[in-house]
């Protein structure tokens, strides 16, 4: 991918006005501190977070036996509940499957947007279908779509019953309360899981409800109701690592895509580049709340590091130090513990930084180096072949910050279906001391390039010497 004028003139200004400039014989010309530029080329590297993906469940979670107010509930709602399929065009095989609710006495199917993104992403390839409790089927139109909070308006050829009404205003909620979910779990028929209301999710970037109560696959895109059957929110997902740790998407939420989908003439054709859109809006959003004050700074050994630790961001230290060891490596990572959905395959609007400083007072400098070049291996971005972006386009320099001395490379990658997206990924290393080594790591998935110079400009000119050392 060629790279926009301006990013060549930012790359020929850096590489003037900081790199190491040598001078005829033996003088050298030392280069004037100053933040340095960051060498950006026009495509990032693939950062898909270990988050848990949406719907991903623990299929061998049993659901409880309902209560009395579950079944009743059930025998109320169960004529409004769907199950959501995604069939392939070709031969109608079925692909994934969800669920999804009639909202009022209309038309509009609530449900996840990730149980419909096949169909959004490729609806060349995809088409969807509704399955109801008295199994009837008919065919899927999608609407609207809310890629930021994981939903989605649908159009069947029926209407509801009026019992699920989405409340114009917030629902209210006290901690402890009960909560019923209703969906089709693992594909086996529908039901209803009983748990309670447990606040909100804080290191989210988009609020969500923590449910106490058990959400399978296949459950995804269901009501979640209160004993009165007021929409309280909408499945979404549940962590892997916990007992009974699951999450609503609030109604709130779902209002506002509602009144879009009433509200417009007709559908998009296209959905990706409403998909964009929201994603830029994302990372803008994003890369204002990283950077609305400095970086915090943290010592490691002789180097001064950058860190953010937030609600969104949280960081961890790790060490490998034995006495016998012929070198020591401490490390620190600050990570986003969730990133926004976009496919199977594809997670984006995440921020991740490594921080290592690697040290060795036996080894001959010769063999440090050795060690020190073997972990930095730029090698690795992009070595796997993803078709959802551009190849790696990366550029490299020698740069000083105010006070240190640094290998810098950066790398970055264009998504090929969102205009204006990329992954920016910044690797650094000290050159100061034959027996200390820091290597730093900056990723940055689905920013746009104004965004992406601007946080690994940040972070580069942050690294630094501890004073004194």
């Amino acid at each position: 991918m060629r790279l926009p004028p301006a990013a060549l003139a930012a790359i020929v200004f850096a590489a003037a006005s900081l790199a190491v400039a040598a001078g005829k014989g033996d003088q050298r010309v030392k280069p004037v501190p100053q933040p340095p530029l960051v060498i950006p080329p026009a495509t990032p590297p693939a950062t898909t977070p270990p988050a848990p993906g949406p719907g991903e469940t623990d299929e061998t979670a049993a659901l409880p036996t309902p209560s009395s107010a579950a079944q009743t509930l059930y025998s109320a709602a169960r004529a409004d509940l769907l199950q959501i399929r995604m069939l392939l065009r070709n031969g109608r095989s079925q692909s994934s499957v969800g669920s999804g609710f009639l909202v009022g006495t209309g038309n509009l199917v609530l449900t996840n947007y990730h149980v419909v993104s096949q169909m959004a992403l490729d609806p060349d390839v995809y088409i969807g279908e509704y399955v109801d409790t008295d199994g009837k089927s008919g065919p899927v139109e999608l609407l609207a779509v809310d890629v930021l909070h994981d939903l989605a308006v649908v159009r069947v050829n029926r209407n509801g019953t009026g019992f699920f009404q989405v409340p114009d205003k917030p629902v209210k909620l006290v901690q402890g309360q009960y909560l019923y979910s209703l969906g089709n779990p693992l594909d086996l028929g529908f039901a209803i899981s009983e748990g309670s209301y447990n606040g909100i999710v804080t290191r989210s970037f988009y609020e969500q409800l923590i449910f106490t109560g058990p959400i399978n696959s296949g459950m995804s895109g269901g009501p979640s109701v209160t004993a009165a059957g007021v929409v309280a929110g909408v499945n979404v997902s549940k962590r892997l690592d916990g007992e009974l740790v699951s999450f609503l998407v609030p109604v709130k939420y779902a209002q506002e895509l509602l009144r879009q989908a009433s509200a417009q003439p007709h559908p998009p054709k296209n959905f990706n580049p409403l998909i964009g859109q929201q994603l830029l809006a994302h990372q803008r959003a994003l890369i204002d709340r990283l950077l609305a004050e400095p970086l915090s700074m943290r010592a490691m050994g002789p180097y001064q590091v950058p860190v953010r630790e937030s609600q969104q961001l949280r960081c961890w230290g790790r060490s490998n130090f034995r006495a016998e060891a012929e070198y020591t490596l401490d490390s620190v990572s600050c990570a986003m513990e969730v990133a926004v959905y976009v496919s199977d395959t594809q997670q984006t609007g995440h921020v991740s930084m490594t921080h290592q400083v690697i040290r060795s007072s036996s080894l001959h400098p010769l063999q440090f180096a050795v060690l020190a070049s073997s972990r930095f291996r730029v090698d690795r971005i992009g070595a796997g072949r993803d078709t959802r972006l551009t190849r790696p386009a990366c550029a490299e320099m020698f740069v000083h910050t105010a006070t240190l001395p640094v290998r810098a490379v950066t790398c970055v990658r264009a998504y090929r279906k969102f205009a204006g997206l990329y992954n920016f990924t910044l690797l650094a290393a000290s050159t100061d001391d034959p027996h200390a080594n820091l290597q730093s790591r900056l990723d940055l998935a689905g920013v746009s390039y104004e965004n992406g110079m601007r946080a690994t400009r940040a972070f580069l000119s942050a690294l630094g010497r501890s004073r004194g050392r």
